[in-house]
């Protein structure tokens, strides 16, 4: 745990079930999330990660459990308690998200601009303080998403998801795509605003290379069940068959691919 990090739930969920039909996508999910750590969550595709984050923030309404943010039950919340809510997150959405109409800084400081929290010339300047911050130079802030590499494109999710100084930072799959020597200048980002910020942070992330450079924790999900949660150091040797089956990219194992199935 970074020294910023406590053994105080930020977050906590408590038997946290979601079912979409025939569906049991969320299976009794209890997880505490530590007030300033970064915690990985891993897993195989349709284990329920996304979904996971989406409850938390309260997109989607579980059918039955407690998510409490600070002590306080959000399950219930008015649609206006919920919008006060998400201003205490940021978030980095699969495959970036951006705007392809908008310039690269509106895109950073959209929520700004939303929120009408700012003048368009102050959200701008808090806009290219966090492109600069993420790597890019300031004369990239008036390109367009399609001007940039997919690199660079990431950069700019990740400006956008700091850009209010969140309290919380959600990162679905933020290398998802990239090249490994990429995916390392990534993850080191990643870190280094959020270590900066303070911040308490959960990344969805498939390679356990880059699970491992951005957590202090790490937990895992099969199935919409949560499997395994414990310290990122103790991961290679959990001595659970499903983190151990994923970490080392074994096929025979308790987590089955359509093919074994079939």
């Amino acid at each position: 745990m970074p020294p910023s990090a406590s053994t105080d739930s930020l977050i906590q969920l408590t038997d946290v079930d979601k079912r979409f039909g025939e569906n049991h996508a969320l299976k009794s999910v209890s997880l505490d999330i530590y007030r300033g750590e970064s915690l990985a969550l891993i897993g195989p595709s349709a284990s329920g990660k996304t979904l996971l984050l989406k409850t938390i923030m309260g997109l989607i309404h579980p059918d039955t459990g407690s998510i409490k943010i600070d002590g306080v039950e959000t399950t219930g919340y008015n649609d206006n308690e919920q919008m006060q809510m998400l201003h205490r997150f940021g978030v980095l959405f699969q495959r970036s998200a951006l705007f392809d109409s908008l310039k690269v800084w509106e895109n950073v400081a959209f929520r700004l601009l939303q929120d009408k929290s700012m003048s368009r010339n102050e959200a701008r300047e808090r806009a290219v303080a966090k492109i600069v911050a993420v790597g890019l130079a300031e004369t990239d802030a008036d390109l367009l998403p399609f001007e940039l590499s997919g690199g660079m494109q990431k950069r700019v999710g990740i400006a956008r998801a700091i850009a209010t100084d969140p309290e919380i930072v959600f990162l679905d799959e933020p290398t998802a795509g990239l090249d490994p020597i990429m995916s390392n200048v990534i993850n080191e980002l990643v870190m280094k605003n959020v270590r900066e910020l303070g911040a308490t942070a959960v990344t969805i992330n498939s390679d356990m290379v880059g699970a491992k450079q951005v957590s202090d924790r790490i937990a895992m999900m099969h199935e919409g069940r949560m499997v395994w949660i414990g310290p990122t150091s103790a991961a290679d040797h959990s001595g659970n068959d499903y983190v151990d089956q994923f970490i080392h990219q074994r096929a025979e194992g308790p987590i089955k691919t359509v093919l074994d199935v079939a």
